[in-house]
């Protein structure tokens, strides 16, 4: 696989030092589904043909990852909203309508959080914390995440899956599964590393419009995904133009933001030292992190101590999926490999400065 499977490494690698909770959703059994028989690479050519512009529906999210429990209230309480959509059950309603019109409602206990875009117009709305923020978006910008973070869309996570696909990874097919009420393709991404922690990938490709209706990431140790984004409802019309327009509730705090401009994608990064490094290819890539803010505030929560243990050359945060190892001197390796291949990686890192 090429490095775009290792996007969302770094994204995950410091959060979830700070805290994380395992809720496991059970999936429910699908009805017996006898689809007309296609190759693994004509369901690969259906999903990469996908053209959806128009969609309602809601989606779940699950994560298994065999960490202990985060408290809720209290002094640590905080740690856990950090990556909260990252960990634990979550669903959000999702409506889109072109690459412009989007609404986004991901539903947490007791409130909810929006972001809904209508042409360059995006607000973002959080009812709990009672605040609204808007912005008006640049030409050809993309839509902003919710600020606590989102629920990515099958369709996002499979794109980061898809896109990887080479001499690596072997491509199969399960059986034909129904997803959200749609007959779907079973397409199976399996590593041929043997030291990797990920089983293997399903993605669940719509028979029809191959739109990706769920993914399951599976580790070596469970049974159950240890991550799961699908639909549990799903409407291929347009939805109400109503949708996408958005009123801050009264008794809410407005603020106005002004978007950052986006450096050109050709532009060198001033801070090299900064960015994130990978040794190794494929599903057995580790991903460095340097020293800094982001790992310091990681080792002073107050659950640091109690979602790691105490390594040769520093602590580790051990998962189903990924282990996380910080160093001694602050510095974060991540990967789906064992602690042994961490240590490794950091002591030639070491080495070479």
């Amino acid at each position: 696989m090429k490095r775009t499977w290792l996007k969302w490494m770094p994204a995950l690698a410091v959060p979830v030092l700070i805290a994380s909770v395992a809720v496991a959703v059970p999936v429910a059994a699908n009805a017996a589904v006898n689809l007309p028989t296609k190759t693994p690479s004509q369901v690969l050519a259906l999903a990469a043909g996908e053209k959806v512009t128009a969609l309602s529906g809601t989606l779940s999210q699950t994560s298994n990852f065999g960490l202990p429990e985060i408290p809720t209230t209290g002094a640590d309480a905080s740690a856990g909203s950090a990556i909260e959509l990252l960990t634990g059950s979550h669903t959000a309603r999702i409506f889109v309508d072109g690459s412009t019109k989007q609404r986004v409602q991901v539903l947490d206990t007791m409130a909810e959080r929006d972001m809904v875009r209508n042409g360059s117009e995006v607000w973002l709305y959080d009812s709990k914390k009672k605040t609204a923020a808007h912005s008006t978006l640049a030409a050809g910008a993309t839509s902003p995440p919710l600020t606590e973070g989102s629920i990515p869309t099958p369709d996002e996570f499979a794109s980061k899956f898809l896109s990887s696909v080479d001499s690596t990874t072997v491509v199969s097919l399960g059986d034909d599964l129904r997803v959200a009420g749609r007959t779907a393709y079973n397409l199976v991404l399996t590593p041929k590393a043997g030291e990797t922690l990920i089983g293997s990938v399903s993605i669940a490709v719509d028979s029809e419009t191959g739109l990706p209706l769920s993914v399951e990431v599976f580790a070596r140790s469970q049974e159950a995904p240890a991550f799961r984004v699908g639909f549990s409802t799903l409407d291929l019309g347009t939805p109400d133009a109503s949708l996408f327009t958005f009123t801050p509730p009264a008794g809410v705090t407005v603020m106005t933001k002004t978007p950052k401009a986006q450096a050109p994608q050709t532009e060198t990064p001033r801070n090299d030292t900064a960015k994130p490094t990978v040794s190794g290819t494929g599903w057995d890539a580790i991903v460095a992190l340097p020293a800094g803010k982001n790992t310091a505030r990681a080792t002073s929560s107050p659950l640091f101590a109690q979602l790691t243990t105490s390594v040769t050359g520093g602590r580790l945060l051990r998962t189903s999926l990924i282990n996380v190892l910080l160093t001694d001197d602050g510095r974060v390796f991540a990967g789906s490999v064992p602690l042994a291949k961490l240590q490794t990686a950091a002591a030639a890192a070491a080495a070479t400065k």
